[in-house]
């Protein structure tokens, strides 16, 4: 489907063009939109348009920005539900210290673990520093491959969205274990601290580059990160709900 307006091209059946946002049906066959007798007659508005101008950005937008034609009343719900939950977590992340944010969402640190402990053995044959550093890595990977399948395979930017708020609570995750590299008094999965043991993963990592004394720095700047990823999801999955409240089919839902 070709819009008669900006001449973006979009899949059949789209209601609303991802581009300018006209409304298809309120077009006739030509093209032209319908216009009231009042001003029947006046030369149409004159559209002027750089075909060129920011053209590179239009698959990005149209991977990003898609919008199904027909969402299910049921999923919506859904949607507007989980979008609420990650609303609120947002907020305590934010207003709690980043040393205490294990707290806010304990489950979640268990989700996150056994990726984190795969990383370990996914990098292992790339040394002794990627080994120590996979870990985290195999935390931040994972959500970031389920943002890009979502929105490659399946077109799904909602839970893109989500999947985006994922990657950040993985950054405020790992704060905590950054900001313990020198002082090593995080329990560590066998019930000892790194005290206990030959330190822990970012104590070997920031002590091989020779960082180690910035430890605090690099902890508060992952949690920034965090909030700012969380945030930014926020405002996409928001805007996504928007925008396909427009095409809520209440009445093909199942029962």
């Amino acid at each position: 489907m070709i819009c008669p307006i900006c001449g973006f091209e979009q899949p059949d059946g789209t209601v609303e063009c991802v581009k300018c946002g006209i409304i298809f049906h309120k077009y006739g066959s030509t093209g032209e939109a319908a216009t009231p007798d009042r001003f029947k007659g006046a030369s149409p508005p004159v559209m002027r348009k750089n075909p060129t101008q920011f053209a590179w950005f239009d698959p990005l937008r149209d991977l990003l920005l898609y919008i199904e034609p027909e969402v299910n009343v049921f999923y919506f719900g859904g949607r507007v539900i989980l979008c609420l939950v990650l609303l609120i977590y947002s907020f305590k992340f934010m207003f709690t210290p980043m040393e205490n944010s294990y707290a806010v969402m304990p489950f979640m640190h268990l989700v996150n673990l056994p990726f984190h402990e795969a990383g370990h053995v996914i990098f292992m044959p790339f040394g002794r520093f990627i080994m120590f550093l996979g870990g985290t890595l195999g935390q931040l990977i994972m959500p970031f491959v389920c943002m890009c399948a979502l929105l490659v395979t399946t077109r799904n930017t909602f839970g893109a969205s989500a999947s985006l708020w994922w990657l950040g609570e993985n950054f405020t995750d790992i704060a905590p274990y950054i900001n313990d590299a020198r002082a090593l008094r995080l329990i560590l999965i066998g019930g000892v601290t790194g005290r206990e043991v030959d330190g822990h993963d970012w104590e070997n990592i920031l002590g091989t580059l020779g960082w180690l004394q910035y430890d605090h720095v690099i902890a508060h700047i992952s949690y920034t990160i965090g909030i700012v990823l969380m945030i930014v999801s926020l405002i996409w999955g928001g805007y996504i709900l928007y925008r396909q409240w427009k095409n809520v089919d209440a009445l093909r839902t199942p029962f």
